[in-house]
């Protein structure tokens, strides 16, 4: 698959992210492979990009995800082969301690970050825990805009 994977910590004006074909990931234990149609740009990735946020090197970007799911890891219950998904800026955390028992696993001292600890989707498929996604209902359907005409996906 292609994806667009940050090599280096540069300032963005250097273009540190190379579009490279690398392996499409396969899911694990209550995950879902998904197919991105759309990712968005944030702050988050700038500052991964240059430096003011410490990431893994090398990693594929990108926690706002919009996609289908196209496989189901072992425990995968959830979703349905299909179904329309988003992914957060949380990929993972540990479910036990005091800040995910209050729904604050953004605090988890155990926190993983999609597109920071982990690969996220700058690519074509990504993977993330179905209890990391949230299922997008089909009344709202992403649009691409390619030489000012709108395409449905």
């Amino acid at each position: 698959m292609k994806a667009m994977v940050l090599d280096r910590i540069a300032r963005v004006e250097e273009e540190p992210l190379k579009l490279e074909e690398v392996s499409t990931p396969n899911p694990g234990f209550k995950q879902v492979l998904i197919r991105v149609y759309a990712c968005g740009i944030c702050r988050t990735e700038l500052d991964e990009i240059e430096g003011r946020l410490k990431c893994r090197i090398p990693v594929i970007l990108g926690h706002q995800v919009v996609g289908r799911v196209v496989e189901l890891g072992p425990g995968a219950t959830k979703y349905d082969v299909g179904d329309r998904v988003g992914v957060e800026w949380i990929y993972h955390a540990c479910g036990e301690c005091y800040f995910c028992r209050r729904g604050n696993e953004n605090l988890c001292y155990g926190f993983i970050g999609t597109g920071c600890d982990v690969d996220g989707g700058y690519a074509e498929y990504m993977i993330a825990y179905e209890d990391f996604t949230y299922q997008i209902p089909e009344v709202f359907r992403i649009l691409k805009l390619h030489h000012y005409f709108v395409v449905e996906l």
